[in-house]
């Protein structure tokens, strides 16, 4: 079967808090990317490891990710662990190409501070 290809934003990205959740799973690292210039970028408040919500909102911008491929099976328990307020929905790249990805409910945006301005949660997490 063919792997699915996965945009990660924050907490999964290599070196932060839930990588091993990836590499678990035997993830590979396909590389890195953004989105396409429609997206704003959110730290979330009371989040534990700290992970960002990446929203569509045509007035966004680009935002840095990666990308890993997973086998379906991994691909699903992966995603059975994802917590609310986030989901795994589709994710327009800059290239035009979709990809499956994390993507945020509203409620996420409740008292969260917009850090798209930033480029990606590798630079919130940096200042």
């Amino acid at each position: 079967m063919d792997r699915i290809r996965l945009a990660v934003v924050g907490a999964h990205l290599n070196g932060m808090p839930l990588h091993w959740q990836l590499t678990s799973r035997d993830a590979v690292y396909v590389g890195t990317a953004e989105t396409a210039p429609s997206y704003r970028l959110y730290a979330m408040t009371e989040s534990v490891p700290p992970k960002p919500a990446l929203v569509h909102d045509a007035s966004g911008g680009t935002i840095a990710l990666e990308l890993y491929e997973l086998e379906p099976a991994h691909f699903g328990t992966f995603v059975a662990e994802v917590p609310p307020p986030l989901a795994i929905g589709t994710v327009t790249l800059a290239d035009g190409s979709q990809v499956k990805g994390f993507v945020a409910e509203p409620r996420a945006m409740q008292g969260a501070e917009d850090i798209t301005a930033l480029g990606g949660w590798r630079a919130y997490v940096a200042r």
